[in-house]
């Protein structure tokens, strides 16, 4: 990210080096942050945010779930997103609001409940996955660390902490020589990836894990559903077995930041052909689609900035 870069800030836009932290922060010592990663594509109508509201709901919910009080009202929030990407001048950038809470005593439970601030980052942003990841697919592998069981900690809030788990998946697995680790429950079924949810295509249906498979729900994962019943493909929501993944005809990830990635290897054992396959294909483009005007936006997901 370049220092040039604006920042909104505790509530104005500032440069990127005077954005600073305490080092007794909470959320540095506790990992009591919230954040969300939000896509703007270039179009050819200029720069558009992907389901920028969505993203800022489930944002105010995470804080709302870690009793973070939230200073600045879910438009003001927004209009700081919109407010930071013009302001750097970006047609396509990685969004990303936080909040976390700042100096507030070094106890795990803070002495001021109420010290929480909230930041907009904006960056430029590649292909997550490394190039050619979307055309050719990724190897993945199970890896041996779960994703945390029900009742520990939320799962489906996005906060800083639990992303502790997602570095150990991932990095196992760049160290086993794969591109990204796949995480089982407390159940032994499948889960997600570090940073993705993970669908399986098998005799003609897609399969996703619910969202009681300790899994965070994905707004591309939702929007992957959405895009596959348009095209009249079946989507259930099914527990995936370990062995699933290997019998599959194609696996694909989604996310943000991996958008709908194939994966063309699991534990080293070919995915169908082990290239990306048809329904992958069709669901890419009608997602990329929707960014270069051959998908209609019937669901309203672009905005305009």
């Amino acid at each position: 990210m370049s220092k040039e870069f604006q920042v909104w800030f505790n509530g104005q836009l500032r440069p990127f080096e005077e954005c600073t932290v305490s080092v007794r922060a909470h959320a540095l010592h506790y990992g009591s942050s919230v954040f969300e990663g939000v896509r703007v594509y270039r179009t050819p109508d200029g720069p558009r945010a992907f389901r920028l509201m969505d993203h800022l709901k489930r944002f105010f919910w995470s804080a709302a779930v870690y009793r973070m009080p939230m200073h600045w009202s879910i438009e003001e929030v927004h209009a700081a997103c919109r407010e930071t990407v013009t302001a750097n001048d970006l047609e396509a950038a990685y969004l990303r609001p936080v909040a976390y809470r700042g100096d507030c005593g070094l106890g795990v439970m803070p002495k001021d409940m109420n010290k929480v601030e909230v930041a907009v980052i904006v960056s430029e942003w590649g292909t997550y996955l490394g190039e050619g990841a979307l055309e050719r697919g990724v190897d993945v592998c199970v890896s041996s660390w779960q994703r945390v069981a029900p009742n520990t900690i939320p799962a489906g809030a996005k906060a800083g902490g639990n992303y502790l788990s997602s570095f150990l998946i991932h990095a196992e697995a760049l160290d086993r020589g794969f591109t990204e680790g796949v995480a089982l429950g407390s159940d032994s079924l499948v889960s997600e990836g570090s940073g993705e949810n993970i669908f399986v295509v098998s005799g003609g249906r897609i399969i996703t894990p619910p969202v009681s498979a300790s899994i965070l729900s994905g707004i591309t994962r939702d929007t992957a559903i959405k895009l596959a019943k348009h095209l009249g493909f079946e989507v259930v929501e099914l527990s995936i077995s370990r062995e699933q993944l290997y019998a599959a005809d194609e696996i694909f990830m989604t996310g943000t930041a991996v958008e709908i990635t194939p994966v063309r290897k699991v534990d080293h054992m070919k995915i169908g052909a082990g290239v990306r396959g048809p329904v992958t294909t069709k669901l890419q483009e009608a997602f990329f689609g929707l960014f270069d005007g051959s998908t209609e936006d019937r669901w309203g997901w672009l905005e305009p900035l």
